[in-house]
């Protein structure tokens, strides 16, 4: 059994985006909507390596998943409330916030509570957008968040990124106001570096940057007393996955160096403690 070898106690999140390599929005123009359900799903191979990577480091994480999942897939469900694990949603099928807007994703929001609970979780009280697209162009979601009841988000990035971030934005744990109360926001970690933040958190950032450099940052983090927040995505764990045609540079950030990631990650899990989003805020008493 692996062991947490630092000396600090700090408890960091950990997270995972539960959906399909076919869903993420650098292949989202190769694998049509309608054509999803006839595409031969692979979430069994990532999912057994990040519950086993957890088990082994006796680690909890929250899963963020789509309610397109949760249907087909309740097994999963199950299996990671067995563990321990924290289900939260990911929006029904991975659109953009702003190809949403506030009616659409009330109904996104509704139709994903809906799936997860039928697949035996409690109605979720976390959320993550799809690919941290809640900007100040789409702020709005906040208010749809408080009003079904959400206590916390984990969807602004405070980076600069062309799809999505909010450059400057608190990159710790916050409160936002929003239209009928307040909502805790957690943002996927970075790094303050010549007055930017710059990403580290998770995602292919994990997969890109050496591995010391990412559990540098965190232990940086640490030092200072803040509680870090990372992610990955079940297709990341897959590295024999079909290859797609698709530009040089979405391919790139795709499959870049998959076959490190669960090595990588139980070598984090194993120095730091981690839990769920929601067990970090409620330690940091910000639930």
């Amino acid at each position: 059994m692996a062991s947490v070898t630092t000396t600090n106690p700090k408890l960091h999140a950990m997270s995972f985006d539960v959906e399909e390599y076919f869903q993420v929005a650098n292949l989202r123009g190769h694998f049509r909507r309608e054509d999803w359900d006839a595409v031969e799903p692979r979430l069994d191979i990532g999912m057994e390596h990040i519950l086993g990577a957890l088990a082994r480091t006796r680690s909890h994480a929250t899963f963020f998943f789509l309610g397109w999942i949760a249907e087909r897939h309740p097994k999963w469900v199950q299996r990671c409330l067995e563990g321990g694990h924290e289900v939260a949603s990911h929006g029904y099928e991975h659109l953009f916030l702003q190809d949403l807007g506030p009616e659409k994703l009330e109904s996104d929001l509704e139709r994903t509570e809906r799936a997860l609970v039928a697949a035996g979780a409690p109605r979720p009280i976390g959320f993550r957008a799809s690919t941290f697209t809640l900007t100040r162009n789409t702020w709005w979601a906040f208010d749809v968040l408080v009003r079904r009841g959400y206590r916390y988000d984990s969807s602004v990035h405070p980076v600069r990124h062309p799809v999505y971030g909010v450059p400057g934005f608190e990159p710790g744990i916050s409160r936002v106001k929003a239209a009928g109360g307040e909502i805790v926001e957690f943002p996927v970690s970075t790094y303050p570096l010549l007055g930017r933040n710059f990403p580290f958190g998770g995602g292919g950032y994990f997969r890109l940057l050496p591995g010391a450099v990412t559990r540098g940052a965190l232990a940086s983090l640490e030092r200072k007393g803040r509680a870090g927040a990372f992610y990955l995505h079940p297709w990341e764990f897959d590295p024999d996955q079909p290859r797609c045609p698709a530009p040089a540079f979405k391919r790139f950030r795709h499959y870049l160096n998959l076959d490190r990631t669960l090595p990588r990650l139980e070598q984090l899990l194993s120095q730091f403690r981690f839990g769920s989003l929601r067990e970090v805020l409620e330690h940091e008493g910000a639930l």
